[in-house]
């Protein structure tokens, strides 16, 4: 019997060749892939989505405290707003406010103090999920109750405070956050939860009285309906069914996160674009002199001699006018370079700084700080949480001691 050999040639045998490397995918495709990693791997941007949650939280539980003395005249029985002209302006608008609901006195003290309860919670993370939907009732039933005594930074909060029920803005920088690292390192899992099945239940018995008495519209109780539904679905999967449904539901959930940021940020550069614009349009703005005349207006000025001494300079009024429009208009579009951006970003939180104490609009600048925040980039905000971490941690005669840096984003 004749035996063939591989190699004819008479060489020594070689390894057959290796087969081309694939190439990377390019193209709209693999963006679109790398995208769609992106938002459903992990929720995206944590460390930008907590600096809002606890800006805002801040901005408003400052407001609710500052105001306290106040607050009958402001949105209670004794403001200049009536109850009934805020019924049939909220009927008219389909505006929804739980202060509706009754017009006495009580009621009214229940709700605030459930506000700034709420705002304590959504400040420190803590069950972040039911915090963000109490946050942005609170938001909603003092503002809808009297619309004309609020400003410009009220509106950012209101408008947040229901972007921010759809987001996972407690995964960094709340004790929720603290509760699962703990978990993690002890090897276990979170458990239960019996505090945040405990705080469902009864959100879930009020919601349903008030629905049955007819307090609700439909419009509004299919909304808060649907988010009882969807946070009982979210609890029995994660509890019964851990594999690939909840693998499923955690996906979903990373997408309605990732859009919620985009229409925050939207929201922001639509905010500065538009003002932008507008002032344009304006004579005093087109000649340089529109600041001066702000600064001489009493009711906006609590300190007149130092808004008097900065408006008698003509040169620092043609700066700053012209300077506030050029940074407006051109902020959406320097988004798009992260250096670039932060300087922006700096520059407009510094002009708000000026516009809470020239102004008098402290609520306004913390609001508008808050959202600008959003844009700074996620290294800088570690090292800003780290060294709030070290202040806190520091004791008299001992180091600092550093904490450990979180995973990276994903």
């Amino acid at each position: 019997m004749t035996t063939y050999s591989p190699v004819t040639t008479g060489r020594a045998s070689e390894p057959p060749p290796r087969p081309a490397p694939t190439p990377a995918p390019r193209g709209i495709r693999a963006v679109a892939r790398r995208g769609l990693e992106r938002v459903t791997v992990g929720a995206v941007a944590p460390y930008q989505a907590a600096v809002v949650r606890i800006g805002f939280a801040f901005t408003w539980l400052v407001l609710l405290l500052r105001e306290w003395v106040y607050r009958n005249e402001l949105f209670g029985t004794d403001s200049a707003w009536s109850w009934g002209m805020a019924q049939e302006w909220n009927t008219t608008t389909h505006a929804f406010s739980v202060l509706m609901w009754n017009d006495g006195r009580l009621w009214f003290e229940i709700v605030y103090v459930a506000a700034i309860a709420a705002a304590v919670m959504m400040l420190l993370g803590w069950r972040t999920r039911t915090a963000s939907l109490l946050f942005m009732l609170g938001v909603l039933a003092l503002q809808n109750r009297s619309p004309f005594v609020g400003n410009g930074g009220d509106n950012v909060v209101h408008v947040m405070a229901i972007y921010l029920v759809l987001t996972r803005c407690g995964r960094v920088w709340s004790l929720d956050a603290r509760r699962a690292a703990r978990a993690l390192k002890a090897g276990r899992s979170e458990g239960r939860d019996t505090t945040g099945i405990a705080l469902w239940a009864c959100g879930t018995a009020v919601l349903a009285v008030v629905t049955a008495l007819g307090l609700l519209s439909a419009g509004w109780a299919l909304l808060l309906w649907g988010f009882v539904l969807a946070q009982s679905a979210w609890w029995l999967v994660r509890r019964y069914a851990p594999g690939e449904p909840r693998t499923v539901m955690d996906m979903v959930g990373n997408v309605v996160h990732a859009g919620a940021m985009f229409v925050i940020a939207a929201q922001v550069c639509l905010i500065y674009a538009a003002s932008g614009w507008y002032k344009i349009q304006g004579s005093f703005w087109q000649d340089g002199t529109a600041l001066h005349y702000v600064l001489h207006l009493g009711n906006v000025t609590p300190w007149p001699a130092l808004s008097h001494a900065v408006a008698s300079s003509g040169v620092i009024v043609l700066l700053l006018t012209y300077g506030t429009v050029i940074v407006e208009v051109a902020f959406p579009f320097t988004l798009f370079n992260s250096r670039l951006r932060t300087v922006m970003v700096l520059i407009m939180m510094s002009m708000h700084a000026g516009i809470g104490i020239l102004l008098g609009l402290p609520y306004f600048a913390l609001a508008m700080v808050a959202a600008d925040m959003l844009f700074l980039p996620t290294a800088l905000l570690r090292r800003l949480g780290d060294g709030v971490t070290r202040v806190v941690r520091a004791r008299p005669g001992r180091p600092a001691r550093t904490p450990p840096r979180p995973g990276p984003d994903r």
